[in-house]
C-alpha cells in the first residue's frame, strides 16, 4: 500500500519531498509491470539562462550504466511546470537554437497572459515540449538514433532543477 500512497502523493499533491521516508529515496525500487523492478533516481540539473536546451544524455546514460540493465526501458521525467524534455539532434547546436527561436515566435515572453507570476510563456512552452520521454535500452545502451540526444528544456531559468530517471529491465 505504501507504493500506491507514494504514487498518489506524487501525481495528486505536487512535487514529492525526496527526503521523507514515504517518498522514493535515491535508488528506490518500485514494482514495474509483470513483476519487474524499476529503479528511480533523481539528478540535479543546473541551467544558466532563462531559456536553454541542455543535453542531459550523459547524465541519463550514467544512471543506466549504474543500473546494469542490458535490455529494457528508461523513463525520464521532469517534475517542473516551466521546464520540459525532448529528444532531438545533438550534432548541430543550431538545431537547439532554431527550436528556441521557433518557440519564442509561437509563444512570446509577453502577451495577453493572465498568470500573475510573469512566466506564462514558460508554462506554455513546457507544455508544448512535454515532461517525459521513454527510451528503449538495448545491449546496455540508450537506443537513441545516431544524431539524437535527450534535452532538458529550461523556460524559466536560470535555476537548479531535477530530472527523475527510472530504469527497468534485465
Amino acid at each position: 500500500m505504501r507504493e500506491r500512497e507514494t504514487v498518489r502523493r506524487w501525481h495528486g499533491y505536487g512535487q514529492p519531498d525526496w527526503n521523507q521516508t514515504s517518498g522514493p529515496p535515491e535508488g528506490r525500487q518500485t514494482g514495474g509491470t509483470d513483476g519487474e523492478i524499476m529503479n528511480w533516481n533523481q539528478r540535479e540539473v543546473r541551467t544558466n539562462a532563462r531559456i536553454q536546451l541542455l543535453d542531459i544524455t550523459g547524465v541519463v546514460a550514467a544512471e543506466l550504466e549504474k543500473s546494469g540493465v542490458q535490455t529494457g526501458v528508461c523513463h525520464v521525467y521532469v517534475p517542473h511546470t516551466t521546464a520540459g524534455l525532448t529528444i532531438n539532434e545533438n550534432a548541430d547546436p543550431d538545431v537547439a537554437r532554431d527550436i528556441i527561436a521557433t518557440l519564442n515566435r509561437l509563444v512570446p515572453a509577453t502577451g495577453d497572459y493572465r498568470h500573475v507570476e510573469g512566466n506564462s510563456d514558460a508554462h506554455v512552452k513546457a507544455s508544448i515540449m512535454g515532461f517525459s520521454a521513454i527510451v528503449p535500452v538495448i545491449d546496455g545502451h540508450l537506443a537513441l538514433g545516431t544524431w539524437q540526444a535527450l534535452y532538458f528544456c529550461e523556460f524559466d531559468g536560470p535555476r537548479h532543477r531535477h530530472v527523475v530517471i527510472g530504469i527497468s529491465g534485465e
